[in-house]
């Protein structure tokens, strides 16, 4: 019997608990050990997971007891929603009732600062810091237990060991203390640290949320409403229950509510929050609108074309959501680090406990040594550093128009040697005119450009628009064609009126048959203009017999040799890709101020070879990202690097690349490749920090020169120093043009 396999689901649970990488890679285990799970990733930044399911196999509920029964608590989307919208003071109270009982246990260390000494009766300091260190702190001692009965360790169970231990030594010097005399006690130490790395987190928890504002702005962008016109008039119905085909009005200064196309009234329409244009765009009957885009000063009417899942704004989330929740390759290392890490410092602390011991050091001096090596210790940092850089970056660039689908894309653009573009669509407009028509000499102009326009009356090609634009603009009558059969890359046959026609390039009717002296006078002054062409032959008895000679013009995209100039200037070599005839792709090339003495234009490359010249260009192990916007692009996309593809293109092209820009802007490439250095920037630098600061500080705790109350500070400022850090990600900005 064959067992059917369905197909893998992705399934995204949120999870509260979380404090460490240690906690992550417990996490995975756990998940990955499940019958029917492919592949599991936790981010400590998200504080979620993201589950690759056999669904027959493995149901949510079973994962969701996974992860409780780890420690950890799933979550519904509902409360991982309303816990990124809490405001900025929510969940402090621990925390504030933890700094209130411990002060008083820190003014006499201040006090000594100054020359007094004095110290709060025993049972003072006992009655402050047992509460502290029970009730507020009795979260470390749940999450410290779950990792012991797994047999890892996190953060909670070093600061539970440690702090412990202090509150223990205090308890026993205290009881065991001669009368009249009073021992130092430690109550402050323990109590202090819990505070502090309670204060560490609630910082931190606060700095998550501004590195997911990107995702909760682009959520807000949909309204709940929508303005329904049925047959009685207007009515408000919820979004979710709009169809495809209904009606919809749009008052002035309200968003779109779904995506569609105007059927009535002119706006000015504001789509900055998605495309990164400021200027606003004027919108219409017949253009299509991007559902949470603003309506500027009309009343308009829609046609509503997606709803759910299938808007563009829906998609956007969506990749936003998956770089955010991915990890980046760099960041597999620092799971094997955390890993072990925990283990190795419970080693480090009974090491230098023993040490200082055999030294001849007292009990007392050797335990304190160790308890501050226990509390230093921060697998936080270690955790936190790439994703909060990656939730930082991505989300910056999605505010300018720049969609990150993972953070593979992300690590590897900045070190991008060479740039591949399309031509078509990407460097120019993507709208030809038809500038030249030349009909053989026993056809009539007017009927050849007509047969030509019928051939084509159901195509979606730019070249095709053109003719069909011109046919309509000298309105010619069409008639539909008969057995039609497109040639990929090369052109279509039809029969019209009884004829059979063939229509496409020059070199695939020379291949079938078209003699090649024909319009020989005409070709060479129209390729020399850079212009692109296409032909129209009659296959008959006799056999093919040229019909019309097309000659179409394109103009460059605003800004795109500019942009082109700018990338040129970092060092990066530049490649055009075009289909077009070499004379015509050169001549373009010029206008782009790319250099085809060069070899950086590519011409006549068929639709099907394009991810072949790729692979070329990859050869030596250059590192080559592909920017282009058609479905023919999309091969080309994948073998890249780095794909990058042009939101005004097609969905296929966008699903085929890591980059994704909203606009059809090519600056955009030179500010994707600038996001991405600056975010790898910070993943290093907050890497660096997090091994330096352990590294540094373990070592300082165990010679004894840190106490357990300033190693307690220096791990809450780890974590929080590292989110800081991310977050300068937000002040970045496309360099001005």
């Amino acid at each position: 019997m064959t067992q059917i396999k369905s197909a893998p689901q992705t399934l995204d649970i949120g999870i509260g608990g979380m404090t460490c990488a240690s906690c992550v890679a417990r996490l995975e285990k756990a998940l990955n050990k499940v019958p029917g799970v492919d592949t599991a990733t936790v981010n400590l930044a998200t504080e979620s997971a993201r589950i690759s399911l056999q669904p027959r196999e493995v149901s949510e509920a079973q994962l969701r007891r996974t992860i409780r029964d780890a420690g950890y608590e799933p979550r519904s989307p509902e409360a991982a929603e309303q816990a990124g919208n809490a405001t900025g003071w929510a969940g402090f109270g621990p925390v504030a009732w933890g700094l209130l009982l411990s002060t008083p246990l820190v003014l006499p260390m201040l006090a000594n600062l100054w020359g007094q000494h004095w110290m709060l009766p025993a049972w003072v300091q006992f009655a402050l810091a047992t509460p502290v260190q029970f009730i507020l702190g009795a979260h470390f001692y749940k999450a410290g237990w779950h990792a012991l009965k797994a047999l890892t360790g996190n953060m909670d169970l070093l600061v539970a060991l440690g702090t412990s231990a202090g509150w223990l030594l205090s308890v026993w010097l205290w009881l065991t203390a001669h009368a009249g005399h009073s021992p130092h006690l430690y109550f402050e130490g323990s109590a202090v640290v819990i505070t502090l790395v309670m204060l560490g987190k609630w910082l931190e928890t606060r700095a998550k949320r501004q590195t997911t504002e990107a995702i909760r702005a682009l959520h807000a962008l949909r309204p709940d409403k929508a303005h329904w016109l049925s047959g009685e008039g207007e009515v408000d119905v919820p979004v979710d229950e709009v169809l495809v085909g209904d009606r919809i009005v749009v008052r002035p200064g309200e968003r779109f509510p779904l995506d569609g196309q105007l059927l009535e009234g002119q706006t000015q329409v504001d789509e900055s929050m998605l495309t990164g244009e400021p200027l606003p765009v004027t919108k219409g009957q017949g253009d299509a609108i991007t559902g949470g885009s603003m309506n500027g000063d009309g009343r308009v009417l829609m046609r509503v074309l997606a709803v759910g899942h299938e808007t563009v704004l829906a998609n956007i989330i969506r990749l936003v959501e998956d770089a955010q929740a991915g990890k980046a390759p760099i960041q597999r290392l620092v799971d094997k680090v955390a890993e072990i890490f925990v283990p190795v410092v419970l080693a480090i602390g009974l090491l230098t406990l023993g040490v200082w011991m055999a030294r001849g050091a007292d009990f007392e001096t050797a335990l304190i040594y160790a308890v501050a090596v226990l509390v230093i210790a921060c697998p936080c940092a270690l955790g936190l550093a790439t994703p909060v850089a990656i939730m930082a970056g991505t989300g910056v660039a999605a505010k300018h128009g720049i969609l990150i689908k993972d953070a593979q894309a992300l690590e590897i653009a900045h070190q991008v040697q060479t740039v591949a573009f399309d031509k078509t669509g990407t460097l120019t407009v993507g709208q030809p005119r038809l500038t030249h028509a030349v009909a053989a000499p026993e056809h009539g102009l007017e009927q050849a450009l007509a047969w030509a326009a019928s051939v084509q009356s159901g195509s979606e090609h730019p070249l095709a628009r053109a003719v069909l634009n011109k046919a309509r603009a000298e309105n010619l009558t069409l008639t539909s064609p008969k057995d039609l059969v497109a040639v990929p890359g090369r052109g279509v046959q039809a029969e019209v009126q009884g004829r059979v026609f063939l229509l496409g390039s020059l070199r695939w009717l020379h291949e079938q048959g078209l003699p090649t002296d024909l319009w020989a006078n005409e070709v060479p002054g129209l390729m020399a203009e850079g212009a692109t062409l296409s032909a129209m032959a009659e296959r008959s008895d006799v056999g093919l017999q040229g019909v019309l000679l097309m000659a179409f013009g394109d103009e460059p995209k605003i800004g795109a040799a500019e942009a082109l100039a700018e990338l040129r200037a970092r060092g990066l070599k530049l490649v055009m890709i075009s289909g077009d005839n070499r004379a015509a792709a050169e001549a373009m090339a010029r206008r782009l101020g790319l250099r085809p003495e060069d070899g950086e234009v590519l011409a006549d490359v068929l639709p099907g070879d394009k991810a072949a010249q790729v692979k070329k260009l990859r050869e030596g192990g250059r590192i080559v990202a592909m920017v282009g916007d058609g479905v023919n692009d999309a091969p080309a996309l994948a073998a890249a690097d780095v794909g990058m593809a042009m939101a005004t293109g097609t969905d296929v092209a966008m699903h085929a690349a890591g980059i994704t820009f909203m606009r059809g802007d090519v600056a955009l490439v030179g500010a994707a490749l600038d996001i991405s250095a600056r975010t790898v920037a910070k993943i290093r630098q907050n890497l660096f920090w997090a091994f330096a600061y352990n590294v540094g500080g373990i070592p300082l705790a165990a010679m004894g020169f840190l106490n357990p109350v300033i190693a307690g500070g220096a791990m809450a400022l780890s974590s929080v120093s590292v989110m800081a850090n991310a977050l300068l990600l937000k002040r970045w900005r496309p360099a001005p043009r």
